[in-house]
């Protein structure tokens, strides 16, 4: 199966080359509010706009005479800028992000996709019109394989590649249990097999220096280098909170990956929950999209399914003994009690215990039908069919769905082969 994968490392560019780099940024920042301002104004004046292409024939039109600087850095440089920025109207379009916005030097240099004559060593990376650049970790980029691009980007005054090469690998099926994973605050996961893994919540543990830095960011007068460097000290701190976050769910996902052939994760309306401004911080802070993406495309790679269940599905409020149905639940009642057996049991490992009953007749079916080829991700969404009813005393038999008969809608990993 050939898959494209990504290897993000550290750089450490010597200072002509930093240069080099922070101009490529430029000219692909410049290259993109330029766009955006040529399409607002395309768009006002005829009600259309143009695409990535014919404003790429336009700024080569004007580099000679307007922008003869653009010449000292990767002609792809402005090209992908453009392109990115097709893209993200095709998202704003489809619904699925906001409009475009100008990009702004002071929130960071930004980053730039290179494509071409891209080279990787032992311990070094060649990149176009940069040349050879020191890595900081050698062994960790591919130097086999297909290199599609590089994106080089700058976070809180350090550069990082990342390389994104096609691979061939062949997938095993994963021999490992089921398990169902209930996602939480307090508890960031809850396996049905015991597992219980404490949320790291690293903006909650950095909240009290990040507010003071912020305060004395504020302070300092604009345009000053006080200001400057104030700017630095809370970029790093931010920083240092995502590599926290993101440490922590990449070694969970791994493990479980690794160890479990199916998994059963709720699939939560995450942009809804944020409403909750309550709760807002934290959920932000714990990753559960994150979570879910990386445990889909890891678990797809060692032959595992990912199994997610509907979002209407009461995995908190039923009885993983009897299947009995509560009415309501709320999150304060952190035990729960079933009136109609007496079982007495916490309330995110009987959330588990729920979800894993949906992987055994969903994984048995998919793969005796040839439904999901190996390494894939299943969804399941319950819908209530019109005067359907539960049985007269509220209850199911354990692994039923109360909600009736479920659709299942497949996705599959890219194959080629």
């Amino acid at each position: 199966m050939n898959v494209n994968r990504a290897y993000k490392t550290e750089i450490d560019p010597n200072r002509v080359q930093r240069t080099l780099l922070e101009k490529h940024a430029g000219v692909a920042r410049f290259a993109w509010n330029w766009a955006l301002s040529r399409r607002i104004e395309e768009y006002k004046l005829t009600g259309k706009s143009s695409n990535a292409i014919e404003q790429h024939r336009q700024l080569n039109s004007l580099k000679p005479t307007e922008f003869p600087w653009m010449y000292e850095v990767s002609k792809c440089a402005p090209q992908e800028a453009l392109r990115d920025l097709d893209k993200a109207f095709r998202n704003f379009f489809a619904k699925r992000a906001s409009y475009p916005r100008f990009k702004s030097k002071k929130r960071g240099l930004g980053g730039f996709r290179l494509t071409g004559s891209i080279a990787v060593e032992s311990g070094r990376i060649k990149l176009p019109r940069v040349g050879w650049v020191r890595l900081k970790e050698s062994g960790y980029l591919p130097t086999t394989g297909k290199i599609n691009s590089v994106t080089v980007k700058e976070r809180a005054g350090r550069w990082f590649v990342s390389v994104q090469s096609e691979e061939q690998i062949v997938v095993l099926k994963n021999q490992g249990p089921a398990v169902g994973l209930d996602l939480g605050l307090k508890s960031f996961v809850v396996g049905s097999d015991g597992l219980s893994l404490d949320a790291p919540k690293p903006l909650l543990r950095s909240i009290n220096r990040l507010r003071r830095l912020s305060r004395n960011h504020s302070r300092k007068q604009k345009g000053s280098m006080n200001r400057r460097r104030s700017a630095k000290l809370l970029a790093k701190l931010h920083y240092q909170v995502s590599c926290q976050r993101a440490d922590f769910i990449h070694k969970t996902t791994s493990r479980l990956a690794k160890t479990k052939s199916v998994i059963v994760v709720e699939d939560l309306n995450v942009g809804g929950m944020l409403k909750n401004h309550r709760l807002a911080r934290s959920i932000s802070d714990a990753g559960w999209s994150e979570f879910v993406r990386q445990l889909e495309y890891k678990t797809a790679w060692r032959g595992g399914l990912v199994i997610k269940a509907g979002r209407f599905f009461p995995s908190t409020k039923t009885c993983s003994g009897c299947g009995a149905i509560k009415g309501e639940m709320p999150l304060s009642e952190r035990v729960y009690s079933c009136d109609g057996c007496g079982l007495v049991i916490d309330r995110d490992a009987n959330a588990a215990k729920n979800l894993l009953s949906l992987s055994s007749a969903s994984s048995a079916r998919f793969q005796a039908c040839g439904d999901l080829p190996l390494g894939g991700s299943a969804k399941q969404e319950p819908s209530v069919a019109n005067g359907e009813q539960v049985s007269e005393n509220g209850s199911n038999p354990p692994g039923s769905i109360a909600t009736g008969e479920s659709r299942r809608i497949l996705t599959y990993p890219q194959d080629s082969t």
